[in-house]
């Protein structure tokens, strides 16, 4: 399987996308909205096109993986880090080592860019292995002053984020979606239908 990693292209959008929303449908809750987060992160000033990349196999959108800045904050200091998601593989092409591949190749790209740390809410039993640690090694927060399984750092260079403490903020992009907005603009894509599985979050 030979597979691709390159930027994202104008005329990649609606497939990226397209890919997006199979890969999360009723994974996490009824339906999805990474899609359209997706849109909107291309529209913010804190997206990283440079870092970010999409997985191609014969000529398809396979995965992808977005960055956008974020900060620490310990209230005399912000430092900049960085954060992706979504990351994503096309429900047909996953545990295929194509998330394992965007990873090592945006890490190498940060690397280069001078980013020293990167800062996520992800999957528990997927990232560790990837080299990620829960951030109270870090003695950093969300901004709500919590700390929990899912949300992780990863140090880019030697002690990446050794002088660095303090509350965790993403790009306003992330927060409070509008639910009306994400059905409007689900309507370009193939209906799929919603349902409750087991494993999903509650609320």
């Amino acid at each position: 399987m030979d597979i691709v990693i390159r930027q994202e292209q104008k005329e990649d959008w609606y497939e990226t996308e397209c890919m997006t929303k199979r890969a999360f449908w009723n994974l996490h809750v009824p339906g999805c909205d990474e899609h359209y987060l997706v849109h909107l992160l291309r529209l913010s000033k804190d997206y990283i096109p440079e870092i970010s990349r999409v997985a191609v196999i014969d000529g398809k959108i396979a995965g992808t993986v977005m960055y956008s800045k974020a900060y620490v904050d310990n209230g005399e200091q912000k430092t900049e880090v960085l954060t992706f998601g979504p990351l994503c593989v096309d429900k047909e092409l996953q545990n295929k080592g194509i998330g394992k591949l965007l990873l090592e190749t945006t890490f190498e790209l940060a690397r280069e860019q001078g980013h020293k740390a990167i800062i996520i809410f992800g999957e528990p039993g997927y990232y560790p292995r990837h080299g990620f640690l829960t951030c109270d090694n870090f003695h950093i927060t969300t901004r709500e002053g919590k700390n929990f399984d899912a949300f992780m750092g990863l140090e880019l260079v030697p002690d990446g984020l050794k002088d660095v403490s303090g509350k965790f903020y993403e790009s306003e992009v992330f927060e409070n979606l509008n639910v009306s907005e994400v059905e409007e603009y689900d309507k370009q894509f193939p209906y799929m239908e919603k349902l409750k599985l087991p494993g999903q979050w509650n609320f």
